[in-house]
């Protein structure tokens, strides 16, 4: 039971902010820190019988209050008051990292509620390649030719740096730092957005004998303590997934190690999307090659504490478009190339055979096209998204009651459900090429444009 949710008369404190009355506990205000003026008042206020004024807005404290009390912003707030106001108010209160760890929650995400809401332009004439909301603090990182551009939670500034790499495809907020990689550059960069003059920070390399020359990268993901990345020799002949540690960047261990024999092409398939899995400590790696006999896929879910693969399937028969992890649902899911079908494959229950099941009827006509060509899809909390032309579908599971006798006795039915997701009109944008989620926010980027979709919960006024 949170803090202040019982209280004792006597262990009542009144606090007065700008001529309003507002009464709360000294447990609640210590929740704030050691270095917040409330954390301060809440150990001198049970023996004063004086009411303390602070000439705030009451407004913005009552939000803040709110917080404290819940460790959550209500969601009337964040469409209600401006997130500049909020946040330099919240630094007034010392209370600034509790306000944007909450702000960068997916506990404020209301799938059917998201509406476009603004467009970010990009400085110069590239389009996006690559899009990192930030987890630690709602800001945005967008990577647009050999850019990137930082804005800040509010979204109401923009700072752009220019990096060594010619153009930057892999994108990963790190708190302070940004991983950035391209797939034709040897090095994973780590830059320092604050210092646009001399962005790079650590140049981390791969490579696959100590006579070669560095990898570049195809992919980067992150645990709570590692930094991973996926690496690709210059000849295409040998791969690798590293692991950095976050705090040191120095080299943990590296797993995924292949290399081309023979004409067996696809044993060397890079990952070319990397996904921590936190409910199961797994790391999720995918990668797809095009060879003679069509496209070939490899999905690998690791344990990378002892660098083997517990789960392994090669994609030959309408191999993945995209893949992606829903954790909350604890099931896989990837867009068919040939079908364009999205398709769940249930993670509690894996095996070699076939997982996957079809989420729609199954029955979309056979055209001979790449149906799925271009597609992208992503899972944040328990929704998954995937594009498809210039418009959004999102796939919702629906609890059914209904139960059915699996291998481990009566187990219920999974369904999904798909919504179309409004905002385009007919011939409106262009196509969808990127998706990215934080906070209450999706993001979207479309093939050619110089600027990037935010969809917000709760729209601003």
């Amino acid at each position: 039971m949170p803090p202040s949710a019982r209280a004792e008369p006597g262990n009542v404190v009144t606090l007065n902010v700008g001529g309003q009355l507002f009464q709360t506990t000294p447990q609640t205000l210590a929740l704030a820190g050691p270095d917040s003026l409330l954390s301060s008042l809440s150990s001198s206020l049970p023996s004063s019988s004086s009411v303390p004024f602070i000439d705030r807005d009451p407004d913005l404290f009552a939000a803040l209050l709110s917080l404290l009390r819940t460790g959550r912003i209500p969601s009337r707030t964040t469409a209600a008051l401006d997130h500049d106001d909020l946040l330099a108010e919240a630094r007034f209160y010392a209370l600034h990292p509790l306000f944007l760890s909450a702000l960068s929650s997916h506990a404020l995400f209301d799938a059917f509620a998201l509406r476009r809401s603004l467009l970010l332009p990009l400085p110069g004439r590239d389009a996006c390649s690559a899009l990192a909301p930030s987890p630690f603090d709602a800001s945005l990182l967008v990577a647009h030719g050999g850019k990137v551009s930082s804005f800040d939670p509010s979204l109401h500034r923009r700072a752009t740096v220019l990096t060594p790499l010619p153009a930057v495809d892999s994108l990963l907020a790190l708190g302070p730092l940004a991983a950035a990689g391209a797939a034709d550059f040897p090095g994973l960069h780590l830059l320092d957005l604050g210092h646009p003059d001399d962005p790079v920070r650590h140049v981390l390399r791969w490579c696959p004998h100590p006579s070669a020359p560095a990898a570049a990268v195809q992919a980067i993901g992150s645990s709570p303590e590692l930094l991973f990345c996926s690496f690709e020799s210059c000849r295409r002949n040998a791969s690798a997934i590293l692991a950095f540690d976050l705090t040191t960047f120095q080299p943990v261990t590296d797993i995924a190690r292949r290399e081309i024999y023979g004409a067996e092409l696809n044993s060397a398939i890079p990952a070319t999307k990397l996904q921590w899995v936190p409910g199961s400590n797994l790391l999720m790696a995918a990668g797809s090659h095009g060879g003679p006999s069509g496209l070939l896929g490899d999905i690998r879910l690791w344990d990378v504490r002892s660098g083997e693969a517990i789960w392994e399937l090669k994609e030959k028969q309408n191999c993945f478009a995209d893949v992606t992890v829903s954790d909350g649902l604890s099931a896989m899911f990837k867009v068919g190339i040939n079908s364009g079908e999205v398709f769940m494959a249930d993670m509690r229950k894996l095996s070699s055979e076939e997982p996957w099941i079809s989420t729609g009827d199954g029955r979309r006509p056979a055209t001979g096209k790449k149906e799925g060509s271009g597609c992208r899809i992503e899972s944040y909390g328990r929704h998954v998204f995937c594009s498809r032309g210039r418009d959004v579908e999102m796939w919702t599971e629906v609890v059914m009651g209904c139960w059915r006798r699996g291998e481990d006795g009566l187990e219920s039915e999974r369904v999904m459900r798909r919504n179309l997701m409004g905002g385009t009109k007919d011939g409106e944008g262009k196509k969808i090429n990127l998706l990215g989620f934080g906070g209450n926010r999706m993001v979207v980027a479309r093939k050619e444009e110089q600027w990037v979709e935010v969809w917000e919960s709760s729209p601003r006024s």
